[in-house]
């Protein structure tokens, strides 16, 4: 019999932390972190951390376990993510997984060879951007589709990043970065797992990013990455300095742009980064339990009743 767990996903500033806290407090549980950028130390406020105050007592766990200059994998998630809820239902703890980081959630829930357990080569990436900047994103997309048309058909010219991992998992593995993808199609949950995914109005969750964006440089946002910048240097090879509220603020350090047009480029790139959230959450994982807690927050009350009942059933 498969062990049971809940799993929280949802896009940015929807409620997930708060959400796994009361979550806890009620079943027993402890919050394993599902997300990439809580693993750093002294990263507090543009990632979104709970405060001591906020988790009221309750156990966080992969969070504040890699100082800043450190890399994280998505293949060291799923062994540490993985050891931690055995610990956990060992001590008849419910683990609940609560982050918004989809590869993370997937390589848990299906932990079958990963593309994530290629080791990143940051350098073979810095050429193969200047390989695009120079030639062009299709040429760049086409080397992929002379290696691997499988891949290529799923993934767009312009969509860079994702190109680049594809090429980068076959020259480090050997192996075709399709073969990855439908290995894992045919892959069933590790875990009897309940997934609910947090969702609200697109304009209203909009507004809540853009809102959270200003309390965190109320709160010290420019302060906390200014230190990052100054520890890492001003042009940053770090995974740490990837995370967004980070990367949009060193060109202002470095003098290229205004604070204005920084905290302006944080919330455009927070609110694209929640819609591909939803989309990848959409399209990567199944038996998804979906709840608007801001427009209907009477769904909360409902989603504890079913989530008990889930945990009763045997």
């Amino acid at each position: 019999m498969k062990d049971k767990i809940i799993v929280i996903v949802g896009p940015t500033a929807v409620g997930k932390t708060a959400y796994s806290i009361e979550l806890a407090k009620r079943l027993n549980g402890e919050v394993i972190s599902g997300d990439s950028m809580q693993i750093y130390k002294t990263l507090d406020i543009g990632t979104a951390k709970a405060t001591p105050e906020e988790m009221d007592g309750i156990p966080h766990h992969l969070i504040d376990i890699k100082e800043i200059e450190e890399s994280y994998s998505v293949s060291d998630f799923q062994k540490e993510a993985s050891e931690k809820i055995a610990e956990l239902i060992a001590a008849k703890n419910l683990p609940i997984i609560a982050g918004g980081t989809g590869l993370y959630i997937e390589s848990l829930l299906y932990p079958v060879s990963h593309s994530g357990e290629a080791e990143p080569n940051y350098a073979l990436r810095n050429e193969l951007e200047e390989y695009a900047k120079d030639n062009s994103n299709q040429e760049l997309w086409e080397k992929l589709n002379k290696i691997d048309p499988d891949a290529a058909e799923k993934i767009h010219p312009n969509n860079v990043r994702r190109v680049i991992r594809a090429l980068e998992v076959y020259y480090e593995t050997g192996r075709l970065f399709s073969s990855f993808q439908n290995e894992k199609k045919k892959k069933e949950s590790a875990y009897d797992a309940y997934i609910i995914c947090l969702n609200t109005d697109r304009s209203l969750l909009y507004e809540r990013i853009n809102k959270r964006v200003d309390v965190m440089m109320e709160e010290g946002l420019l302060e906390e990455a200014q230190s990052l910048w100054k520890k890492i240097g001003p042009e940053p090879k770090a995974q740490s300095t990837k995370g967004i509220g980070y990367q949009e603020l060193f060109p202002y350090f470095n003098e290229e742009i205004t604070l204005d047009e920084a905290v302006e480029k944080i919330k455009q790139n927070s609110r694209r980064y929640a819609k591909r959230q939803l989309t990848w959450f959409r399209n990567r994982l199944e038996n998804v339990h979906r709840y608007d807690f801001v427009l209907e927050p009477e769904q909360k009350e409902e989603s504890f009743t079913k989530i008990k009942d889930f945990l009763k059933d045997e």
